[in-house]
C-alpha cells in the first residue's frame, strides 16, 4: 500500500496543477521567493546549543522557519514529491560547503577526494509506512543527482538500519535525544564495504539538537571494526524493494580514493554532514542569518 500511495503521489505531481510548497499562494512549486528562503544564501556552518559529542561539521542551507519549514514538512508529511528536485539543490549545496571545508582542513588540494558517498539518516520504519516514503532517502537522491550534474561524483549508500524502535522524538530535550537514539543505528550487512568507496558525507532534511546526525555517524564510525556491519539481521524494505530504481542507483559502484583512514579495507571516517534546514539560533554568523531572512521576507 506504501508503494502504491509513492505512485499515486508521483502521478498526481505530474498532472495536476501546484501551489508553492513554502507560502501556498503562487501556483509553482516554489515561488521565486521560497527558493530565495530556501536556497538564496550561501550554506554555512551550523552548531546546535549544546553541541553533542561526536556530531562532525554540519553545513545546512537554510534557516528551519516560515517557508523553508513549511516546504521540509509538505515533502514529508503531505507527500509533496515535486519539491524533492529543490530540496535536493539545497543539499547539494550543503553538501559541496561540507566538502570544501573538510578539504580546505585537510590541506586544500590533498584532502580528501573521489566519489561521494551520501549516507542519509534513515526514518523510522513506522514512519516511513505512515508518510509512503523516506523523506531523507528521497532528497539524498536528488541532490546526488545534482552534485554528479555539475560536476562532483556522487551516489547514495543508505547503508544505515535502525536496531530498534526509538520513542518518538517531538517533546524531548536535547539529552533526552541523545540518550533515546543511542545504539539505535548500524550498518547493514555488507554496507561497510560500500562506505570504503568515498567520502562519507552524512545527510538529512534538518538538523534540531543534531542526536541523529551523532548517532549515524558513531554507528558508520563502529562499522570500522569486522564486527560491526553484520551484528544484526536486517528485512527488505517494504517501501523500498531491491527492485526500485532508487536501489539500483544506490548499486553503482565508483572508483576506490585513498580517503582520509588510508588503506583500502578501512572505512572511511565521516568527513561532514549535511542538511537543507537547521534550527536558526544554530547558525555561524548570526547578525548575516538575520539579514537575509529579513530579505526573504
Amino acid at each position: 500500500m506504501g508503494r502504491l500511495r509513492g505512485w499515486w503521489r508521483d502521478l498526481t505531481d505530474l498532472v495536476l496543477p501546484a501551489e508553492c510548497g513554502g507560502c501556498g499562494r503562487s501556483r509553482a512549486v516554489l515561488c521565486p521567493r521560497c527558493r530565495t528562503a530556501l536556497s538564496g544564501a550561501v550554506p554555512r556552518r551550523v552548531r546546535p546549543v549544546p553541541e553533542p559529542a561526536g556530531l562532525p561539521p554540519v553545513h545546512a542551507a537554510a534557516p528551519y522557519a516560515d517557508e523553508v519549514r513549511a516546504a521540509l514538512l509538505a515533502h514529508k508529511e503531505r507527500g509533496v514529491l515535486a519539491l524533492t528536485p529543490p530540496l535536493g539543490e539545497a543539499l547539494a549545496a550543503a553538501v559541496r560547503a561540507g566538502l570544501h571545508a573538510a578539504r580546505s582542513g585537510a590541506g586544500g588540494p590533498e584532502g580528501p577526494r573521489g566519489p561521494v558517498l551520501l549516507v542519509p539518516v534513515p526514518s523510522a520504519r513506522r514512519a516511513v509506512r505512515r508518510r509512503g516514503h523516506d523523506p531523507a532517502r528521497r532528497i539524498a537522491l536528488a541532490a546526488a543527482g545534482e552534485l554528479r550534474r555539475t560536476g562532483t561524483p556522487a551516489r547514495v549508500a543508505a547503508v544505515l538500519r535502525q536496531r530498534h524502535a526509538v520513542a518518538d522524538q517531538a517533546g524531548l530535550d536535547a539529552r533526552q535525544r541523545l540518550d533515546n537514539l543511542a545504539g539505535a543505528l548500524a550498518v547493514a550487512p555488507g554496507g561497510g564495504r560500500l562506505l570504503r568507496d568515498g567520502a562519507v558525507v552524512l545527510v538529512d532534511d534538518l538538523m534540531t539538537t543534531g542526536a541523529s546526525l551523532t548517532e549515524a555517524a558513531r554507528a558508520v564510525r563502529a562499522a570500522e571494526s569486522p564486527r560491526g556491519p553484520d551484528t544484526y539481521g536486517m528485512a527488505r524494505s517494504p517501501v523500498y524493494p531491491s527492485a526500485a530504481g532508487e536501489g539500483r542507483e544506490e548499486r553503482k559502484t565508483g572508483p576506490v580514493m585513498a580517503g582520509p583512514n588510508g588503506g583500502g579495507d578501512a572505512i572511511r571516517e565521516v568527513i561532514c554532514a549535511a542538511v537543507v534546514a537547521a534550527s536558526p539560533d544554530s547558525f555561524e554568523n548570526k547578525p548575516e542569518l538575520t539579514e537575509n531572512l529579513r530579505r526573504c521576507r
